[in-house]
């Protein structure tokens, strides 16, 4: 991984996409701007995104669905199961727009970004963010809101004053003591729950506390984390900007079902989409495994029935990254742990030991499959990218996949497959 040394003049800015998750189904169905929406999470769990008129009728963030169902109700909400590939090509179009400003990009998260804008003049920077916001806007069509700073952990703070004040770009530089004196030590970019928990405990309940406390307490007390922090609150970057991703050293690919199952050849299925999901994304990275683990387990939470939980790693010979190869020795896998009689609710699979395509050890054989292996998985990859995911697939995954995710409200919209673009009739 690359970094950039940021020193005392650097502006940061921090680019958050606003109710992500919302505002990319809202992309496609115009009929649901200004109205309340949430977005639920795997097997329409919890609530992970909400809009901000779903905000103010008082749904919270991670709150069960059958718990704000009457809420929902009541005010007619507009409720969507997730959809992983649509945000995923969307957060890809805002990232792709955002490089467009500058090539010294840190992408945090799905729908968060740091830019390194120190070229931009002082009194232009407030123009540049806006120019920014409208680029985005009007390239993607996602709304966000941009914090700048002199150090990471400033421009997030900044970022949290835009979105709450609607004011779409702040330029954290002036009266910093007076934003961070009302600001809780829990919003602090790097204080999680236990870290609060202590500072809490101390007497430390705002940010603008804790850039006064002493170095020797925050050593004593804390971690480099910690100590790196407070001097970045105090406009001292610590933080570099990591500019270029490292590569996975494993790749999980794992899924609750939408409906408990018993049956082998149902698990089977699973496990074989979920191992041509992982293969896939680890040639995208030109990266090969050593090793698949494949796992599966019962409820916890079910009273009603035994507990039952296994795993079996399994080391390759050869490391590949051939989809059939894989999924050959994941059923085997499979088929060593499976017992009858019990009904799972998840299975999965980790590649582990990766390494880089070129850096592998070679044997006598190993030329000869590469050969064939590397046009084939080729050809799926091309075909799957030009007519949408799993248009060439292998029969073990299954046709009908009814143990897949509950998604009951689906906007069934998937930007990688014609079949699934919305229609407009003129």
């Amino acid at each position: 991984m690359s970094s950039i040394n940021i020193n005392r003049k650097s502006k940061i800015g921090l680019i958050d996409c606003n109710s992500f998750y919302v505002s990319c189904e809202r992309l496609f169905n115009p009929k649901i701007i200004d109205k309340p929406v949430v977005v639920l999470s795997n097997n329409d769990g919890c609530v992970i995104s909400r809009s901000t008129e779903a905000k103010k009728i008082g749904i919270k963030m991670g709150e069960p669905y059958f718990k704000v169902k009457e809420l929902v109700k009541k005010h007619n909400v507009k409720i969507f199961s997730s959809n992983y590939a649509l945000y995923g090509d969307i957060s890809r179009r805002v990232m792709k727009t955002l490089k467009s400003f500058s090539n010294k990009i840190e992408i945090y998260s799905i729908d968060e970004a740091f830019i390194d804008i120190t070229q931009v003049e002082e009194k232009e920077i407030i123009n540049y963010g806006r120019e920014i916001r409208e680029r985005i806007l009007k390239w993607t069509g996602i709304p966000t809101s941009i914090g700048i700073s002199s150090t990471k952990t400033l421009s997030k703070v900044a970022n949290h004053i835009a979105k709450k004040n609607k004011s779409g770009v702040i330029f954290l530089k002036e009266n910093i003591n007076e934003q961070l004196k009302n600001f809780d030590i829990s919003d602090v970019w790097g204080v999680g729950k236990q870290l609060s928990k202590l500072y809490k405990k101390n007497g430390i309940d705002t940010a603008l506390k804790l850039k006064n406390i002493s170095n020797t307490w925050v050593k004593k007390s804390t971690n480099v984390l910690g100590a790196k922090t407070v001097m970045e609150l105090r406009g001292i970057p610590c933080i570099n900007l990591e500019t270029q991703e490292t590569k996975r050293k494993s790749c999980c690919v794992s899924r609750s079902f939408g409906k408990k199952i018993e049956n082998l050849e149902k698990l089977k299925e699973s496990v074989t989409t979920h191992c041509l999901n992982a293969a896939e994304k680890i040639r995208l990275d030109n990266q090969l495994t050593k090793s698949i683990t494949i796992f599966i387990r019962t409820s916890p939470f079910d009273k009603n029935r035994k507990y039952y939980s296994n795993s079996i790693s399994i080391d390759l010979p050869i490391a590949t990254n051939n989809s059939i190869e894989l999924v050959k020795t994941a059923i085997k896998g499979l088929t060593k742990i499976y017992k009858y009689g019990y009904f799972y609710q998840k299975a999965g699979i980790i590649l582990s030991r990766l390494e880089d395509t070129n850096s592998r050890e070679l044997n006598l054989l190993t030329p000869l499959m590469e050969k064939k292996s590397k046009t084939l998985m080729r050809v799926i990859d091309f075909t799957n990218a030009k007519y949408g995911r799993n248009a060439i697939s292998i029969a073990q995954a299954g046709m009908n996949k009814s143990w897949k995710m509950r998604k009951e409200h689906s906007s069934k919209i998937d930007t990688a497959s014609f079949d699934l673009l919305p229609k407009i009739s003129i």
